[in-house]
């Protein structure tokens, strides 16, 4: 039996996992859900210094699909001037400007291009204006696959410089990033071209998770009183969440009183258990 799934977020209808992101029924967004094996807080430990040191908490199948250019696994970093200035004694600031391209997103964008490399997809892409662009370039470069980056045509090209030297295809949308989204999801649906973003996203997103394992095995599996994540859509911020709630569900933190109920009841408005 797999250990993933496919959930509608809607109406709950359960999938096997495939190359899917929308409910037949509702048309509601897939969520993957997880059948953990039992893990310890030892099965992590004198691992690579990269996120796939959780390979067991992420929906990738079998190890030789992993797509890895070695992201994740960034400082935690104590800010001692900073906290005082502010009253705090423990303030942490987890740095992903020090991923391989520079930003969190190779977290996500690592994820969803090893899931298309399982799915036996021939192509993959993103609708993008910058970080996720450059992101997906890389791991396509890594994993051999043909990279398409759909972004609007009156872009800063220096916005996706980096992405082109990764031997990115870069499709040129008339219109504004919604118009991007909506091309790459046409012709991602069409050609079976595994758009990381959008086809992909169920397990794209599961990727951004993994900031939350990373500060709990590096604050001794402890989770901190308060959390402040920059925001776009929120999806980062929801994942994080969700990392924390899973590590919690196996067991793995020591103590989730100061977190559990005041992080995941405000911001995700979990039920009181």
């Amino acid at each position: 039996m797999a250990r993933t799934s496919l959930q509608c977020r809607e109406c709950k209808k359960q999938y096997d996992t495939a190359f899917k992101y929308i409910c037949d029924d509702c048309f509601g967004p897939l969520d993957v859900k997880y059948d953990f094996p039992t893990v310890t807080k030892d099965t992590f430990s004198n691992r690579e210094q990269s996120y796939w040191r959780y390979f067991e908490l992420l929906p990738i199948e079998d190890k030789s699909n992993i797509v890895s250019i070695d992201a994740g696994m960034t400082p935690l970093t104590k800010a001692e001037n900073l906290g005082k200035k502010l009253g705090l004694n423990n303030l942490y600031i987890k740095n992903d400007s020090v991923n391989p391209t520079f930003s969190f997103k190779d977290r996500p964008a690592g994820v969803a291009i090893s899931k298309a490399k399982e799915f036996g997809l021939s192509a993959v892409g993103c609708a993008s204006t910058g970080n996720l662009a450059s992101a997906t370039a890389a791991h396509a470069a890594k994993g051999g696959f043909p990279c398409h980056v759909f972004a609007p045509s009156n872009i800063e090209m220096a916005k996706i410089a980096q992405a082109l030297s990764y031997g990115a295809n870069y499709v040129a949308v008339d219109g504004t990033y919604d118009d991007a989204n909506r091309i790459a999801a046409q012709i991602g649906d069409s050609k079976g071209i595994g758009i990381v973003n959008i086809n992909m996203r169920s397990h794209y997103v599961e990727g951004s998770k993994t900031l939350a394992y990373e500060v709990a095995e590096q604050l001794d599996w402890n989770v901190p009183d308060q959390l402040i994540v920059p925001v776009g859509s929120g999806a980062m911020l929801n994942a994080i969440c969700k990392g924390f709630e899973e590590l919690e569900s196996i067991s793995l933190l020591n103590d989730v009183s100061n977190m559990v109920h005041l992080l995941l009841m405000h911001l995700r408005k979990i039920p009181k258990r």
